[in-house]
């Protein structure tokens, strides 16, 4: 049976973009008491249990992700079916554990009938509006304000309404802050090395930027067997933990990045993923990868930032640029198949987890985020 809609739930809402650090001070995030409409056609309403602190998020705050405020952040995130709306009660039912993922495809669309949900249209459309695909919103503030959902999801909230198309059902005994992971981070980097960059065995792999994705990006060229992995990021724990989750080598980075993985690895690296979201590092990525090698980046950078790369380069020495989002795959199949490699120890995604914290911590979680000190936070709620 359905439980009904709460009166209030608490939310962690941003209500301005671009303040300044650290958010610690300027918390630009405010918990706040939210009306939360029931869900409606093909929609659940899900209790959340675990959501990730990421780039994507702290991308918003700091402004390099412009999106409409005041918002209820978050997007990465699991939790447990509390009512089904009409329509969605055919695939889900009360007391499902479900993983949520940050684009809801309509199924219908060009990209979506080519097998790219990923790039949905109706969902990239809902997501830039701050609606959920079904239309409109379902927040309601004290004043008759009307906050917008991050991503279709909204998770860094008691509660919140979804499509039922951004929701995977898993196994109950998954912990919720193992299965948030799943949503974002491990999708994301693991089909990054997987699906976009096609590693293969005997490889040589670089990772520039080892957080949450980065991190998870390579245990996927683990996964694939890759002969040498380098991990390079300005941290040096993070480069540490990446040693011990299967980088051979570890760089710091820097302008001597691009000489020193070419030294590394004879050449140029075969395939190299970015998840920095800066332009500038991810020139040297390309410029590190070998001739006819693959540089994928799944960084999002503000949308004036622009990358410069030898133009020439790519016809003449074959070269492969692309992007990858969430994770380049279609996230109804892959979530349960990276799940099925956790459970097998062949991804070790627990050891991505270095914080917990409540709803009222958020800013100074996303303060950790930004200094690097951070990989994975989760709140729990």
């Amino acid at each position: 049976m359905n439980a009904p809609a709460p009166a209030a739930v608490r939310a962690a809402v941003l209500e301005e973009i671009g303040a300044d650090g650290p958010y610690s001070r300027s918390r630009p995030l405010r918990v706040r008491e939210l009306e939360l409409a029931p869900p409606g056609p093909g929609e659940l309403l899900v209790r959340v249990r675990a959501a990730g602190l990421c780039h994507s998020d702290l991308s918003v705050v700091n402004g390099d992700r412009p999106r409409p405020v005041p918002m209820v952040l978050g997007h990465e995130a699991a939790g447990e079916v509390v009512a089904c709306g009409p329509g969605a009660q055919d695939r889900f039912a009360v007391g499902d554990h479900v993983v949520l993922y940050f684009v809801a495809p309509c199924g219908g669309c060009a990209r979506c009938m080519e097998g790219r949900p990923a790039l949905c249209v109706r969902g990239a459309a809902a997501n830039n509006a701050g609606d959920l695909v079904g239309g409109g919103r379902r927040w309601r503030g004290p004043d008759g304000e009307r906050p917008a959902h991050h991503l279709g999801v909204s998770a860094f909230a008691e509660y919140t309404v979804v499509s039922a198309d951004s929701a995977v059902r898993v196994d109950s005994d998954l912990p919720f802050e193992v299965a948030a992971l799943f949503g974002c981070a491990v999708l994301t980097g693991v089909g990054a090395a997987l699906k976009a960059a096609e590693v293969r065995p005997g490889e040589r792999v670089a990772v520039f930027g080892l957080g949450g994705v980065g991190l998870s990006a390579l245990l996927g060229t683990n996964v694939a067997g890759a002969a040498q992995i380098i991990g390079v990021d300005p941290v040096e724990a993070k480069r540490d933990l990446a040693a011990r989750l299967g980088a051979t080598d570890r760089l710091q980075g820097g302008p001597d990045a691009v000489e020193a993985v070419r030294e590394l690895t004879g050449g140029g690296a075969d395939k190299i993923v970015d998840t920095t979201g800066n332009p500038d590092v991810l020139a040297q990525a390309y410029l590190a990868t070998r001739p006819g090698g693959t540089t994928v980046t799944v960084g999002l950078p503000h949308p004036d930032r622009h990358v410069s790369i030898p133009a020439v380069t790519l016809a003449a020495q074959e070269r492969t640029l692309r992007g990858s989002y969430l994770g380049s795959g279609v996230p109804a199949r892959d979530i349960p198949t990276y799940i099925s490699l956790y459970r097998r120890g062949m991804l070790p995604v627990t050891e991505l987890l270095s914080g917990r914290l409540g709803l009222e911590e958020v800013n100074e979680g996303f303060d950790r985020l930004a200094s690097g000190e951070a990989v994975r936070q989760v709140v729990e709620l």
